[in-house]
């Protein structure tokens, strides 16, 4: 055999040795772990949903936050004509949002109210006072969102204490209220008038 033979042999021989330790650490490696699925997505029909009625407020809850790890909880609620709310109070620990679908609703800051018409978004971030109602002659819908999802389980709460029919009371509501980190405002507003109301403060 030449020297060139020899050569070549010894080349080959290098290169599958090569190729063999490649593989084999390829095999020492741990391998990647499988993709994990995602969550799956939860989709809520029109008229499915959990609904709660408290006196004349109808509502369905389409999240109760079992489906998103407690952060947001959705619901929506249909107040009828002339529909008092709640005694005015604050929340410590989740912040409320308020999207108007239709008709109009009132919603009370301190001593101050605001008319929302459909289109309307009414954020509420923790400790401040607030109240809403539909003092007019046609229901109103709108959509709540709490995050995190602390409360949806004070309208159960309320649901299972009306379990009788009668309307809730002020202090139906404020105890129920206490359970979730909710307190009543210093000074309550009066009840909620009929007459005109200041409309939304307009984003300059």
């Amino acid at each position: 055999m030449t020297a060139r033979a020899q050569a070549e042999d010894a080349r080959a021989a290098e290169a599958r040795t090569e190729e063999a330790r490649a593989e084999e650490a390829q095999a020492r490696e741990p391998q990647a772990a499988e993709p994990q699925a995602h969550p799956a997505v939860h989709v809520v029909g029109p008229g499915e949903g959990e609904t709660i009625v408290l006196g004349t407020t109808r509502m369905r809850v389409l999240e109760d936050g079992s489906h998103t790890g407690h952060r947001l909880a959705i619901a929506e609620s249909v107040l009828a004509p002339h529909t008092q709310g709640p005694p005015q109070h604050r929340h410590a620990r989740h912040d409320e949002g308020f999207y108007i679908l239709s008709g109009t609703v009132r919603f009370t800051v301190g001593d101050e109210d605001h008319d929302a018409p459909a289109g309307t978004l009414v954020v509420v971030p923790p400790g401040t006072p607030h109240t809403f109602a539909n003092p007019t002659d046609r229901p109103a819908v709108m959509l709540s969102t709490f995050t995190p999802d602390l409360y949806v389980q004070y309208f159960r709460d309320l649901r299972d204490a009306l379990a009788d029919g009668r309307a809730p009371t002020p202090r139906d509501t404020l105890e129920t209220m206490s359970r979730y980190a909710t307190e009543p405002a210093a000074e309550p507003a009066a009840e909620p008038a009929t007459g005109p109301a200041r409309p939304p403060r307009e984003e300059t």
